[in-house]
């Protein structure tokens, strides 16, 4: 006789495990835990092909499982729908239909400004059945932090500009590894004349962002002239005006890092209003890789965040602390890289 377990539709019902997804990859069973889990120690190609079969074969993780069915988490942005928000965004909607679950985007206002407290905020957020709160470039306080931990809802922040406490969960790349390649591969050009115009003094990322370009000077024995270093907003306008007040000096440099593809443009367009060519007369730098960068004239040479994987890891992180899992780490970081266009070239003679 034949037991039911072996029938067909017992087959087609049972679930894959992560040892089969594991043998199907060539890879370990712990490899696969740690992309099902959002880690970011293992390679990109090895990533892909997992996340494939995962796919492949309708695996859903038990964090999923326990969380995703019925779900919906809130995702805030900071400020305008600009094209760093737009990758990140698409990530966290990327994630959610993989996952069954939806996901809310709105804006990230000041209580105060609307007339709500933190806490009032917060318990609108949870009787609207919200399992999680996801922000991206916001700045909070700790009482936004204290009301959501009140009414139980974790939360994942993106690029913050502020942690109002260390235990508040992030998701970002490496800044400082990033603002030190850009001036790195400026200096190795021969520029020894090199701007940083990036965004609010307070953001955390462009504080790592210019101490990576400090940084990359002091390596190299040159020293950073302070009046070529500006810092507002990540903005096309900040670019623009900042860009033309460093451009205007007796001495002006001959390179600039930007903190952003925004203000990388808006410095290109500051040196064009005076007549220099780019990256004849200036080279520029943009921080990103948004679709701008490859549409600038010249392409941008950037540093490329991975905002979509970020967007999808933020996503992960706050249904695995829905879930009540343990995080390994309250900060994760993922690797930036190096992308060379026509907008850099040697230093002028």
């Amino acid at each position: 006789m034949t037991s039911s377990a072996g029938t067909p539709a017992a087959r087609r019902t049972t679930r894959p495990t992560l040892a089969t997804i594991a043998a199907s990859a060539g890879v370990s069973v712990a490899t696969v835990s740690k992309v099902v889990n959002g880690r970011d120690d293992v390679a990109e190609q090895t990533r892909a092909h997992v996340q494939a079969l995962l796919r492949q074969h309708d695996y859903a993780s038990p964090t999923t499982r326990r969380v995703a069915a019925g779900t919906t988490v809130e995702f805030l942005i900071n400020g305008v729908f600009a094209a760093y928000a737009t990758e990140v965004v698409d990530g966290v909607i990327t994630e959610g239909a993989e996952s069954g679950t939806s996901v809310v985007v709105g804006k990230m206002q000041d209580a105060s400004r609307l007339g709500r407290a933190p806490g009032v905020w917060a318990r609108e957020l949870k009787v609207a059945g919200r399992a999680g709160v996801v922000v991206v470039t916001g700045e909070l306080t700790g009482d936004h932090v204290d009301a959501l931990a009140e009414v139980g809802l974790p939360l994942v922040v993106i690029d913050p500009v502020n942690l109002p406490r260390s235990s508040v969960t992030s998701v970002g790349s490496t800044n400082f590894t990033g603002g030190f390649t850009a001036t790195q591969h400026l200096l190795g050009l021969g520029h020894r004349r090199i701007g940083y115009v990036g965004g609010p003094p307070k953001s955390g990322c462009n504080q790592a962002r210019l101490h990576g370009y400090r940084a990359a000077h002091e390596v190299a024995g040159v020293h950073p002239r302070p009046e070529l270093i500006g810092n507002q907003n990540f903005d096309y306008e900040c670019g623009l005006e900042l860009g033309a007040r460093i451009l205007a000096l007796p001495d002006p440099p001959t390179g600039i890092v930007a903190g952003s593809d925004s203000i990388a443009l808006g410095v290109i367009e500051a040196a064009r209003r005076r007549g220099l060519r780019v990256p004849d007369d200036l080279s520029v730098t943009g921080f990103d890789d948004t679709e701008l960068a490859a549409a600038a004239t010249p392409p941008l040479t950037v540093i490329r965040q991975p905002l979509h994987e970020m967007g999808r890891v933020a996503l992960r992180t706050v249904l695995r602390m829905a879930a009540g899992e343990t995080l390994d780490s309250h900060h994760v970081e993922l690797a930036t890289q190096l992308v060379v266009r026509g907008s850099t070239g040697p230093a002028p003679r």
